[in-house]
């Protein structure tokens, strides 16, 4: 790519409002075959303004290229570790010595994660995993870090049972004899709840019980809502809803004031042929959704206005993943640092310095009718005042010849000239918003980025205009499939659309 989108994942002005206030943080997996060197990946961290990470170890090369960036690090002990460290305190010991001591305050570690999903993932580590968390801790005190750098270890949210809804949730109670312990941990040393919440599998495993919208933060009529039927409080998410489940978990055994934090959440933007809903549109609609409901400090609805900070998982496509094709492309950029998609940010306040919203589209919905297609297509050219010039034969965006590409120029030339509102790009239901730019060789649409770098400018005739020689009431003629505008067709589509 000659050009490279900013993502904007960051809360705060100052360090002191960012350890008050709510952030988005993001993974670093490496399960790359080819795995960015550690300076690069730090690179874009500073490019996308990431200020929180969680690695999935301590890799000394990483923790060195974050020193004295000021961006804060979960650093992470791996399962195959967390044996040794559990039955040993000089093991921990050393293992905080070298991995912790020898960096900090350099790296400005905050906290360290004790394995990950150790009851599903690893449960015969389970045992020892409360001994493995106070062994680090207790490390951390004879250092005098214990203030600076929490310690927990992250949950996978299917640990909870009965999670719908909410207020009856409790824990699989035959990991009680773990989690009392560990809650009681986390309460007297003030640290959070570590979860993982996938809205994306709680979907896919649903069948069809969860609406996509509901699992994508896309807002909900309150008819369309889930109800707890015990508080009567609304659920317009899974997300919410998972977090308020595990806050009841937690009531249910006596805990109540012990905050959570998501340590992995997000949604892939490429799947199976079984996985049709792994796409990069619904990836950005929850990403996008997330950041902004976690920035703007929404909250839950137990908890209104106590955002839970949260890390997406996660910064890189991992094409070594093993499994489904989803499970390769969770990231937000790939091993290039160029962007999957790119973030819409609109509303998120503030504390984002950049807002990516002026690079959405409007296309033709696929699998819409081509008679609908042609109709609205004929009324954007028509009655909508669009130059439809450029589709000419011997034009630009003349090829390809068909009602599907020459709609998606006419639909989204549309939506920009309408200041790119949602209601600009409907015609009827066969057109959607979409951050893939639709141009394609010389053809170059409103809104993109050209081939230097710099946006393209539309030109268009005034929306006060009326002439009827204005380009945009010119009768279309697109090659092969020549339409005319007759006065029925003006008078029937400026009905519907306008």
């Amino acid at each position: 790519m000659a050009w490279l989108l900013v993502l904007v994942l960051l809360q705060a002005v100052s360090q002191a409002a960012a350890d008050e206030d709510p952030y988005i943080g993001v993974n670093i997996g490496t399960d790359l075959s080819v795995m960015p060197h550690p300076t690069q990946v730090v690179a874009l961290l500073k490019a996308q303004q990431i200020r929180h990470v969680r690695l999935y170890d301590a890799d000394r090369g990483m923790l060195v290229a974050l020193a004295n960036t000021g961006i804060r690090v979960m650093v992470s002990i791996p399962n195959e570790q967390l044996l040794g460290i559990g039955q040993s305190n000089s093991t921990a010991a050393n293992w905080v010595s070298r991995n912790i001591v020898a960096h900090y305050p350099a790296t400005n570690i905050t906290a360290v994660c004790v394995g990950s999903e150790v009851f599903t993932t690893l449960p015969n580590a389970a045992p020892v995993l409360v001994n493995a968390m106070k062994y680090i801790q207790s490390a951390l005190v004879a250092s005098n870090l214990d203030n600076q750098i929490k310690v927990s270890s992250p949950l996978a949210s299917s640990i909870i049972l009965d999670s719908f809804p909410p207020s009856q949730a409790f824990f699989n109670r035959s990991w009680n004899p773990v989690m009392v312990p560990m809650l009681n941990f986390l309460q007297s040393t003030g640290s959070s709840l570590m979860l993982n919440i996938y809205p994306y599998y709680d979907y896919m495993e649903s069948n069809g019980v969860i609406p996509l919208d509901y699992a994508l933060f896309k807002p909900l009529s309150p008819t369309k809502e889930a109800v707890d039927s015990n508080t009567l409080v609304h659920y317009s998410n899974v997300f919410d809803a998972m977090v308020d489940a595990t806050y009841f978990a937690m009531a249910f055994l006596n805990f109540t004031n012990i905050p959570v934090i998501v340590t992995e959440t997000g949604w892939p933007s490429k799947g199976d042929s079984n996985e049709p809903d792994a796409t990069i549109e619904n990836a950005n609609t929850y990403n996008s959704n997330l950041i902004r409901h976690v920035i703007n400090k929404t909250g839950t609805p137990k908890r209104p206005g106590i955002a839970v900070s949260t890390y997406i998982y996660e910064l890189y496509n991992e094409d070594l993943k093993p499994g489904l094709i989803s499970e390769k492309n969770w990231g937000l950029f790939d091993a290039n640092g160029d962007p999957i998609y790119v973030l819409r940010l609109t509303d998120s306040g503030s504390l984002l310095a950049n807002d990516t919203t002026n690079r959405t589209y409007c296309t033709a919905k696929e699998g819409a009718d081509p008679k609908m297609l042609q109709a609205a297509l004929d009324w954007a050219c028509g009655p909508g005042k669009v130059d439809c010039s450029q589709l000419l034969q011997g034009k630009p965006c003349y090829e390809p010849d068909n009602v599907i590409a020459h709609s998606t120029y006419a639909f989204d030339t549309y939506y920009h000239r309408m200041g790119k509102t949602p209601d600009a790009c409907d015609f009827n239901g066969v057109a959607d918003i979409t951050t893939t730019d639709p141009s394609h060789g010389s053809c170059i649409f409103p809104g993109s980025l050209g081939r230097n770098g710099t946006m393209v400018n539309m030109t268009a005739p005034s929306m006060n205009s009326i002439s009827s020689d204005s380009p945009g009431w010119n009768i279309y003629s697109g090659g092969g499939f020549a339409s005319v505008l007759v006065v029925i067709k003006v008078v029937l589509w400026s009905v519907i659309f306008l």
